[in-house]
């Protein structure tokens, strides 16, 4: 019989001890898998959607939820800023780009943003097929908003106003897909693209008497031949004329030119009275030191699961050498060598844990798999099982290592057997 057939059949000898440890290591190593996962693909999410973007400027108010609402869109605007007062900002010489944002429509809550193709440009976004949005009224929707929204190429649809379900339906306008992009992964595909001026369409509904500002802005092209010769338009939205009091935007994402904007940009913001300045790189840092806490305490819990299974591994180990004395002891004297016993007990911690561990990294990736197939919200976090990390090869490396250390001391024992006093009965 083989060394490796003689320790299965061990292990079968006592289910009862073998499962418990198996499921004890299991459940540890899976806790870690799925915290690995989560927090490894939250932490690039947010590196791939923070990406180029050193300042956001918005109304006043927590500047956690201005990144929160206006980089991630998982969260509700701050309010609106004057569209002169954010030009002011954009015209600085220690800015690069300014790109304009103005929300507060939805589609099925998929969030409809008004701004630039320097947004498309900013996130190298790709379209699967189509064209980007130009004119009024016309969107290029995100891959998610495509599949869950059940969206096609050509399709017209009422957006929402706020991002609840069952909202006020803005039913005379409606918005036609022009463009579909290909998945990427980030908070991209699940926004809905239009230009600040449809935006702008949507929500003159609500004030009364302003029924013939809809046609007045439906090209805006046609708004710029209305306007005398001397026509300055708008950095941030062209078809305006600079320094325009009247409209608002949401808030403004900016690109610096210099190292310079980010010790002087800041300040500057926050002095005016009605805007605030947030850093993605500072707040990002904020929030993972808070959803940290979390992290870590689960992190523990998997760890003490660990510890225990350990524990119980070394236990059994020990306790099933003193019922084998015997057999180990005709091991010997039918030729097996001491190392030959020792091997076996190795093994047999080895065996428990690469079982328990490959049980557990897959019990990991299936739990995220089920997350990520029965909950909305992670398939537009952009959450898959399907990804492999180096620090899971680590977690399998520990296991193995663990198992060598629980059986150690009763393969020590084993070495150290007196086959003859064994087979005497003393």
């Amino acid at each position: 019989m083989s060394v490796i057939k003689l320790v299965w059949n061990y292990l079968l000898a006592k289910p009862l001890n073998t499962v418990l440890n198996i499921v004890l290591l299991a459940l540890g190593i899976a806790v870690i898998t799925l915290l690995l996962l989560f927090n490894n693909q939250l932490q690039e999410n947010i590196a791939k959607n923070g990406r180029g973007i050193d300042l956001v400027v918005g109304a006043k108010g927590s500047p956690l939820q201005l990144i929160l609402c206006n980089i991630f869109h998982i969260d509700y605007p701050t309010g609106n800023i004057k569209l002169n007062e954010a030009e002011r900002i954009a015209k600085n010489r220690l800015i690069k780009q300014a790109i304009p944002l103005a929300l507060g429509d939805s589609y099925q809550l998929f969030r409809i943003v008004g701004t630039n193709q320097q947004y498309a440009d900013l996130y190298e976004m790709q379209l699967a097929e189509g064209k980007w949005w130009t004119k009024n009224l016309e969107v290029t929707i995100g891959s998610n908003v495509a599949l869950l929204g059940k969206l096609k190429m050509g399709d017209v649809f009422a957006s929402a106003h706020g991002m609840t379900e069952g909202g006020h339906a803005h039913d005379a306008h409606q918005f036609k897909v022009v463009g579909i992009m290909k998945p990427s992964n980030t908070v991209i595909d699940n926004l809905i693209f239009t230009n600040v001026e449809s935006v702008w369409i949507m929500h003159e509904e609500h004030a009364e008497g302003e029924e013939e500002d809809h046609h007045h802005h439906d090209d805006p092209e046609d708004h710029q031949l209305e306007v005398s010769a001397d026509f300055k338009p708008s950095v941030l939205v062209p078809s305006v004329s600079a320094n325009d009091s009247t409209h608002e935007i949401t808030a403004m994402l900016l690109e610096y030119r210099s190292p310079m904007g980010a010790v002087q940009m800041p300040r500057i913001v926050n002095s005016q009275s009605s805007l605030q300045a947030a850093s993605p790189a500072f707040e990002t840092a904020r929030l993972f030191s808070i959803l940290g806490v979390g992290v870590d305490a689960l992190m523990a819990f998997a760890y003490v699961l660990i510890f225990i299974s350990g524990l119980s591994i070394f236990i059994a180990l020990y306790n099933s050498l003193k019922e084998r004395r015997y057999d180990l002891a005709i091991m010997r004297s039918m030729g097996a060598s001491r190392l030959k016993l020792v091997f076996t007990i190795l093994l047999e911690g080895i065996l428990l844990t690469t079982v328990g561990s490959l049980i557990g990294l897959g019990l990991g990736h299936g739990i995220l798999a089920l997350i990520a197939n029965l909950i909305e919200e992670a398939q537009k976090a952009g959450v898959t099982a399907l990804v492999f990390y180096t620090e899971e090869w680590i977690l399998l490396a520990g296991s193995l290592l663990l198992g060598l250390l629980c059986a150690i001391i009763p393969a020590w024992q084993a070495y150290k057997t007196d086959i003859s006093k064994v087979l005497a009965g003393n």
